[in-house]
């Protein structure tokens, strides 16, 4: 089923199209949610409400990717279960990768960082659009799926120790791409 017919099933609000977005996006959105959580029914508890999330909101909205606007919403659901629920706890795995990025990217609770969110992803978009298609999936793999060194060497048949020396270059190349770019760190 293609996604334009899986979005005519929401505006139609059939039922099938919970069940058509299990079968084609639910792993996606399930392993999202457990490289974020962690935890199997925190994961289980934020697919569920990212499928509500998804009937709730299309219509009105009509995503042309719905793959990329299951997994957004799913990742948004579970980034703030884990804030929730580790208000005083460390996740080590998502928190070592937050951790990576902190040394390119400003805190993101500040106002200043909150004005220049749209501004910073459109030049990590830039940038990402600007590498190999390995160098995008590596990164996007680490920084955006949350899936762990030992996962992203053998999706891309690398050693462990590739994956984070090109990541390590990656966050290097990223942090002179933005000052370049008059971002200032």
């Amino acid at each position: 089923m293609t996604d334009g017919e899986l979005v005519k099933l929401f505006f139609d609000r059939s039922e099938r199209a919970l069940e058509a977005l299990e079968e084609k996006y639910g792993g996606l959105m399930r392993k999202l949610a457990r490289n974020i959580l962690r935890d199997e029914r925190d994961a289980e508890e934020c697919v569920s409400d990212a499928r509500l999330a998804l009937w709730n909101s299309i219509p009105p909205q009509k995503p042309e990717n719905l793959m990329a606007y299951a997994a957004r919403v799913t990742r948004n659901l579970s980034t703030k279960a884990y804030h929730r629920n580790t208000a005083q706890k460390r996740n080590s795995a998502y928190d070592a990768a937050l951790d990576e990025l902190a040394e390119v990217l400003p805190d993101e609770n500040t106002p200043e960082a909150e004005a220049l969110k749209t501004e910073l992803a459109g030049l990590i978009n830039r940038f990402l659009s600007e590498q190999s298609r390995e160098n995008r999936v590596l990164f996007t793999r680490r920084y955006w799926f949350s899936d762990k060194v030992p996962d992203i060497a053998k999706r891309l048949g690398m050693t462990e120790n590739g994956v984070y020396v090109r990541l390590s270059r990656l966050r290097e190349k990223l942090r002179r791409y933005l000052e370049k770019e008059g971002y200032s760190l």
